[in-house]
This record gives C-alpha cells, structure tokens and sequence, in this order.
C-alpha cells in the first residue's frame, strides 16, 4: 500500500513540476528532514523492542546545543562533537536504566527525558542563539560533498544498510524481535532483556545526538527549541512503515519506504497549498488507514477461512463408487 501510494504521489508531482524526478530535487527533498530520516531508524529498534523514546527530539536538541556552548567558549568543534554524542549515550543509558532496572514505564521515563532533557538545554543557552561554528562545520552541514549528496544523506544511507543488515541479519536483531514479542519468553529461553532494552536505548540516544549535531551544522545557528516537537513526526513515519506499536513486529524496509513516503507527500500537498496543520493531518489519516486497512483485511480473510471450514465440516462424506476390495 505504501509503495502504491508513493508511486501516485510521485507522478503526481512529476506532472506538476518539470524536473521533479532530477537527482539534484530529490537530494533537495530529501535534506529538508533528513535528520529525522536519521533518527527513525533508531527509533525503529526501540519500538520493535516493545518500547517507545519520547525524548529523541529533546536530545537531538541537548547535542546541539552542547556542541554550540562548547564551541563559543573556545572549545575546539572537533571536542564539541564527541561531547555532544556522549551527551546523548547518557541520555541513553539514563532511559535504560530507568524502564530495564528501576522498571518504569517507557512512556513515562522517556517522557520525563523529554522535560528534563530540553530543560537542561534551555539551562545550558537561555534564550540565546549561538552560531558562529568552523567553517568547515558549517560546509558540512550546508554544502554537498559527493556529488549532489551532503554528508547528512551519505551518513542516513550508511546507517540505513547498517540497521537492515543488523536488525534483518544478526542475532541482536533476532533477540529484539523476541523481546518485543514476550519478555517472559524471551527471559525464559535466556536472553538477556535488560541488556538488549539498554542497548536500544543507548541506540537511540546516539543517533539523536549525531542527528542533532547534524542539525546544528545544517541550521548555521542552535537554540534551546531546536528540533522541538520532531518526536511525533519519528514516531509517526515508524509506524506509517508497518512497525507495530505493541512491538515485535515490523520491517526497516517498510520504514525507509515511509520517509520517503511523507517527504514526497509533504511535497505534493505543498504543490496544492496544502500546508502546515493540514499536511499533517493528511499524514495522521495515512496513519490511522496504514493500521486499519492491513486488520480489516485480516478479518476478511479470518472470515472466509471460518466459512470455508465449516462448509467443509457441514458437507455429507463422499459416497465411495467402485467394486469392492478383493479378499
């Protein structure tokens, strides 16, 4: 359905904007929410695994923020940005410990990560803006450095390889799965569940921090909001890709096809000045129809199976034809 979907919105916006399908536009498109792109698939993890990060966008902004104080105190950017992924591994650690030992809720725990997180970022800048990084920070983040790509787009689709290959073709992506399906029968058949829920959690913390030093470099400039409210949109495009939000289920194929699903999307509603709220209520009803279509389709099927079978079990037995067995 997503992928149906995609191809409408595509030829959609080909027929009404000449040059739609160049690499350069769709390098353009796909920068706009790159640093999202980054962190849903993190985010991925962390929902298969059963559990949820509310505070991805709040840390994405923590980072940023710590490369951007460091950075104006004189600190080199090179320091800056190993500061500011070790900010978002103990962010990652903090939720980890706090749903795989204490035993909280993730919903709880990472939406007091989302308070706190943000909270400490306004600490750290007030009401300040910082910009001012290296020049070469800054090309990094704004300029294209293979060809038409800029080194977010380069990262997202190594990173993107590396979450297939790992979640699809090792056994840590086989004990998410097994976790997210049944704690207890995961427990049961010795796999280690705090250590697998740490390791998503973790996971997530780091990406968001890459994604908000990322964002920093693309901005030019970092506030104590930036990158505020992106948690829904993450959260969202996960879904959208078929990922269960009870966990255990889901595909980072259909998550990749997602964002470049609502990217496309966003784009066309755009080119029909369809903007702001409404985009994103066209992406909150694809939501809601990506959930209901796939179990209303289950349900008939569940039907037809019943129907089937009790039709095979009401029919009189077949009347047997032919001479009898010799002897």
């Amino acid at each position: 359905m997503l992928l149906g979907i995609l191809l409408i919105v595509v030829v959609y916006s080909s027929i009404q904007t000449p040059g739609y399908l160049t690499v350069q536009n769709q390098v353009n498109l796909l920068q706009l929410g790159i640093e999202k792109a980054i962190v849903t698939l993190a985010m991925a993890f962390v929902i298969i695994c059963g559990e949820i990060d509310l505070s991805v966008a709040s840390v994405m902004g923590l980072s940023a923020v710590v490369v951007a104080v460091l950075s104006s105190h004189g600190v080199p950017i090179e320091i800056a940005i190993v500061a500011a992924l070790l900010t978002g591994v103990v962010c990652g650690l903090l939720n980890g410990f706090l749903v795989a030992v204490v035993g909280l809720p993730a919903l709880v725990a990472t939406l007091a990560g989302l308070i706190g997180y943000r909270g400490l970022a306004y600490i750290l800048i007030e009401d300040k803006s910082i910009g001012g990084f290296a020049d070469w920070f800054d090309r990094g983040g704004q300029q294209s450095l293979v060809g038409p790509l800029t080194l977010s787009i380069i990262l997202w689709v190594v990173l993107a390889i590396g979450a297939v290959i790992l979640l699809h073709r090792s056994g840590f992506g086989r004990y998410v799965y097994v976790v997210g399906n049944s704690k207890d029968v995961a427990r049961y058949s010795g796999v280690r569940v705090a250590r697998i829920k740490f390791a998503v959690f973790v996971m997530s913390g780091l990406v968001a921090a890459l994604a908000g030093v990322l964002y920093a470099a693309r901005l030019g400039a970092v506030r104590g909001s930036t990158g505020q409210g992106f948690e829904l949109d993450i959260i969202t495009v996960v879904l959208l890709g078929g990922v269960s939000v009870f966990g255990g289920s889901g595909s980072m194929f259909g998550v990749i096809l997602s964002t470049l699903l609502v990217l496309n999307l966003r784009n066309a509603l755009t080119l029909i000045n369809i903007t702001g709220n409404m985009q994103a209520g066209f992406v909150g009803l694809l939501l809601i129809l990506s959930v209901l279509l796939p179990n209303l389709v289950g349900d008939v099927r569940e039907r037809l199976r019943r129907r089937e079978y009790e039709q095979g079990a009401t029919a009189p037995p077949a009347v047997r034809t032919g001479s009898p067995p010799s002897g």
